[in-house]
């Protein structure tokens, strides 16, 4: 089906959300329409975040809001769709447009294996009506979905509409791109000969794909390296946890924009329990990349003032190889906890693998290697 087809189906003019490859079609639409513009479509830090803007559109219009994410955002949701949009408390009508990852008997990776079998199980726990779209999916049949939908929504009930790999198409061109040199797999090799053979924690997405690779290039093994592969924004906070009961062994962590975002209140947690041992690197692209390349807030705001603000021992920002060389050392031979921002450009090598072990190997090999140090 045409996204354009499905948005107007819907009939909504105000979008929010957290970009996912599987609604690529969807996201590109609405860059290729409003690009970022509060009155239209706002990419919000995380999926809650999501459902309080929706919250505030609707209050202050009286219209229906859309909120767009992949099934792995349904646990950030939880919270206010059952104390804050729930016909039973505010009542405040929502659509939400769901990827489909993990779904059953389709292949996926491991962290959207479980999250793929209870994704519809979980809206029905949540009391939320949905219908599954896919490729076969037709314009009358969507048309009449939403009919019996608009009932629902005008009774202040929250309904949502989940796709299928493939089932939603766009033809427009849209690019991201910013004015960043520096290669995230190249930062992430440099990050690896700092470290030498300090434990490193790796956020989702292509960056533990690319130190996954870079080891195996090496020949360095991978006892190092815990691959955050899910739970987006929560790389941090494994490292602090580590870092705080290993206080004689620097931890390093590699984070992305977008997963800093999610959960930026891990940042002013590093920074009160002040761990001397943890190096939190940031490498900021500005751009949800693993999911298409739709941008984030990051490349507005101050990483690195929020960092000192919250605690952090040192922090700085840098562009090139020298002045990361040169950041990397200077965390090595100092106090932690400190920050290093890299500002990196969008894009992966096409050839890009993905971790040939899996995720229950790389927990045990990272733990014994933990009980050697």
């Amino acid at each position: 089906m045409k996204v354009k087809a499905f948005v107007d189906a819907l009939g909504a003019d105000f979008y929010t959300g957290v970009p996912d490859s599987q609604l690529k079609p969807l996201c590109n639409y609405l860059m290729h329409e409003y690009g970022i513009d509060p009155q239209h479509h706002i990419i919000a830090a995380n999926e809650g975040n999501c459902c309080a803007l929706a919250a505030g559109y609707h209050l202050a219009t009286g219209k229906v809001p859309v909120v767009y994410m992949q099934n792995s955002g349904e646990g950030n949701i939880i919270n206010p769709l059952a104390s804050l949009l729930n016909e039973r408390v505010y009542a405040i009508p929502t659509i939400f447009v769901i990827g489909w990852r993990g779904e059953p008997g389709i292949h996926d990776e491991p962290q959207h294996v479980y999250q793929g079998e209870v994704t519809l199980r979980l809206l029905d726990d949540m009391g939320v009506r949905h219908f599954v779209i896919d490729k076969q999916t037709t314009e009358d049949e969507l048309k009449a979905t939403m009919t019996e939908f608009k009932r629902l929504l005008g009774e202040g009930h929250d309904i949502a509409f989940v796709i299928r790999k493939g089932a939603l198409s766009f033809s427009g061109d849209v690019r991201y791109a910013n004015d960043n040199s520096l290669v995230r797999e190249e930062i992430i090799r440099h990050i690896t000969l700092a470290s030498d053979d300090d434990p490193i924690v790796s956020t989702t997405g292509k960056a533990s794909r690319e130190l996954f690779e870079i080891r195996e290039s090496a020949g360095q093994g991978h006892k190092r390296d815990f691959l955050t592969v899910g739970s987006m924004g929560h790389a941090s906070s494994i490292a602090l946890g580590i870092a705080l009961h290993k206080p004689n062994q620097r931890i390093w962590c590699i984070d992305g924009d977008g997963a800093a975002l999610m959960h930026m209140g891990a940042i002013a947690i590093i920074g009160s329990q002040a761990p001397q041992n943890l190096v939190h690197v940031i490498i900021n692209n500005a751009a949800h990349e693993t999911v298409g390349g739709m941008p984030t807030a990051a490349g507005a705001i101050d990483l690195v003032g929020i960092a000192q603000s919250c605690g952090y021992r040192s922090s700085i920002c840098v562009s090139d190889l020298d002045e990361l060389d040169s950041a990397l050392r200077q965390a090595k031979s100092q106090t932690g906890p400190s920050l290093i921002e890299v500002r990196s450009s969008i894009g992966a090598r096409d050839n890009l693998g993905r971790p040939t072990t899996t995720a229950l190997e790389n927990k045990r090999n990272f733990m014994r290697y933990l009980e050697t140090l």
